[in-house]
């Protein structure tokens, strides 16, 4: 019992001369650190998805109503004949049929805010876009006459 005690105090007296000092000038204070140093909080790597944006399906292949293009950040591409855009930029098949991309010449409405955002300073240039057009599959021809009029 008698150690411990002894221990207790030894302890305290150096836990006292190492926090505090007397300089001549006055008691100066030492404040150790709470945490263990480690490295910053802010500037770890962030583990983002990738996103997995652009062509879903190369020309000259065929696809389903529904069936989703391409995948855009910006109006990259641009919506041709049975095919849909979505609010999140998506192109997107109408139809079922076969995929045809073309370059085309655009004219963009300037009077629209994200239209003057995208092209500024392009006004007086020929701008050229890629489409996406889907080309529906011909009908069969196996039609049966069920009533007259």
């Amino acid at each position: 019992m008698a150690y411990l005690s002894q221990l207790a105090s030894y302890t305290l007296q150096n836990i006292r001369q190492t926090l505090s000092y007397d300089s001549g000038l006055g008691t100066v204070c030492v404040r150790y650190a709470a945490k263990k140093a480690s490295t910053s909080t802010r500037n770890k790597p962030l583990n983002i998805r990738p996103k997995h944006r652009g062509w879903k399906v190369q020309d000259g292949h065929f696809v389903n109503a529904g069936h989703k293009l391409v995948l855009q950040l910006t109006c990259r591409f641009h919506p041709g004949l049975h095919v849909g855009f979505g609010s999140d930029r998506t192109l997107y098949a109408l139809e079922s049929g076969k995929v045809m991309v073309t370059c085309e010449k655009i004219n963009p409405n300037l009077g629209n805010y994200w239209v003057r955002k995208s092209y500024a300073g392009r006004e007086n240039s020929v701008i050229y876009k890629k489409h996406f057009n889907i080309i529906p599959e011909p009908q069969h021809n196996r039609f049966m006459l069920i009533n007259t009029i």
